[in-house]
């Protein structure tokens, strides 16, 4: 019966590959092999499963953090941002590329939602840097991979499901992420900065003195201040332990809307969209969850979890054998599923193995975080590379989006690899916040 739970696997690899929809076929194919070799009645758990995930506080965080990001994408905060940080570093060679990075840092610490940064800067800066005669390569890259910075800055929605997949606070795998966050803006700025120093006709400093006005310090002054309120606001209250990630995602809503409220953008047909927007990416997200847990429950009762841990644990190498495995595995998995898919059906089979065999699950599942940033970089279906496309000019081909995108996957592999090699890196913040 073990063998034949891994066969489940196999039959929702070939029903996703055929398109069907990922919630409906992870429930379709739970309830296929559940009913043949565990029975109608071992489906009376699963309402309990499902209760259990409602009526998680958690995961009330979910709905609040993306309508936060929904609003502030509304609010006009991105383009004052853009707007001010390219006047500000367009001086120096790459400044422009630099300036969305920042910009990408500061959007994924306040919205966390990618394809509202991708889309904001492509349609925003992208028109800026090929005038200025950046590279299309380097232009698309920056900006794709600014875009999902989302993923692995707090306050991010892969962060909250996998604290609760994983099982590990939520608070503290905020904190954690914000070590491998600095590292990845680092990288990039110092990759541009590099591309810029070598080639500087790939990326050329601004000639226009006029876009440095006297007013410059109060420009950055009035972008800065609003997002940095709500970073400080949102992150300030977990980090310190004044509120729980659900209360702050709260706060986050409230301010998202007061930032909007003084852009002279909360209308009625904003708030409309924002709300229909959340209710429809939530409930995308939570019917994903109700099937994997079906998909899980099975998979569990037919012991495929303990052969999942018998051939792990008979690998030469032992957890590190396994981690690099489970690494690689979701690597190559996040060029054809979403992050979501990913988190709701993988990680629930790997990460059981991983704390069996003695790995830190706060650990565990920043490795994971940040590996899954990759996916939304890797062709064929990355969607950040979707989103890009979809917002540049036509001129931009796909090649170059391709090509661009290369160099800053480079650097999200040798950041995973220097938190695998050098664990410390990632958990130092969080025992410092403890003591």
């Amino acid at each position: 019966m073990e063998y034949w739970a891994l066969a489940m696997f196999a039959v929702l690899f070939l029903f996703l590959l055929a398109g069907y929809p990922v919630a409906f076929t992870l429930g379709a194919i739970a309830l296929g092999f559940g009913s043949i070799f565990l029975g109608l009645d071992f489906f009376n758990l699963l309402p309990l499963r499902i209760w259990g995930i409602m009526t998680n506080f958690t995961l009330l965080a979910v709905p609040l953090f993306v309508f936060m990001g929904v609003i502030l994408e509304k609010s006009g905060v991105a383009e004052a941002l853009l707007d001010t940080m390219g006047r500000l570093f367009g001086k120096l060679r790459g400044g422009l590329a630099i300036s969305v990075v920042v910009v990408g840092a500061l959007l994924a610490a306040t919205t966390g939602v990618v394809g509202a940064s991708v889309v904001t800067m492509a349609v925003i800066a992208l028109p800026c840097m090929l005038k200025r005669g950046y590279a299309p390569s380097l232009a698309s890259g920056t900006i794709a991979a600014s875009g999902t910075l989302g993923q692995i800055i707090p306050p991010s929605i892969i962060l909250i499901l996998l604290g609760d997949v994983i099982g590990v606070p939520v608070g503290e795998l905020f904190i954690a992420a914000t070590v491998p966050g600095a590292m990845l803006i680092s990288g990039y700025i110092l990759y541009i900065s590099w591309t810029a120093w070598r080639k500087p006709e790939l990326a050329p400093a601004m000639d226009n003195n006029e876009e440095f006005g006297s007013g410059l310090a109060l420009a950055v002054f009035k972008s800065l201040l609003p997002p940095l309120f709500l970073i400080i606001a949102v992150l300030g209250s977990i980090f310190f332990g004044i509120a729980s990630p659900t209360e702050s995602a709260a706060v986050g809503a409230l301010g998202a809307m007061l930032l909007a409220l003084l852009h002279k953008r909360l209308n009625l047909v904003n708030l409309q969209q924002a709300m229909h927007k959340t209710t429809r990416l939530t409930s995308m997200v939570f019917i994903i969850f109700i099937g994997a847990t079906a998909f899980g429950l099975v998979f569990v009762g037919m012991g495929g979890d303990k052969l999942i841990l018998d051939i792990f644990s008979s690998l030469p190498g032992g957890k590190w054998t396994f981690l690099i495995l489970s690494m690689l595995l979701i690597f190559l998995l996040g060029f054809f599923l979403d992050f979501i898919e990913i988190c709701f059906i993988v990680v629930p089979v790997i990460a059981p193995v991983a704390i069996h065999m003695g790995l830190d699950p706060l650990w565990f599942a920043l490795l994971i975080a940040l590996n899954l940033q990759t996916s939304f970089l890797t062709p064929p279906f990355g969607f950040s590379l979707f989103y890009l496309k979809a917002s540049a000019p036509p001129s931009l081909k796909l090649q170059a989006i391709y090509s661009g995108i290369i160099p800053f996957v480079i650097i999200q592999v040798i950041v995973l690899g220097l938190l695998i090699a050098f664990p410390q890196i990632s958990l130092w913040l969080p025992g410092l916040m403890q003591n």
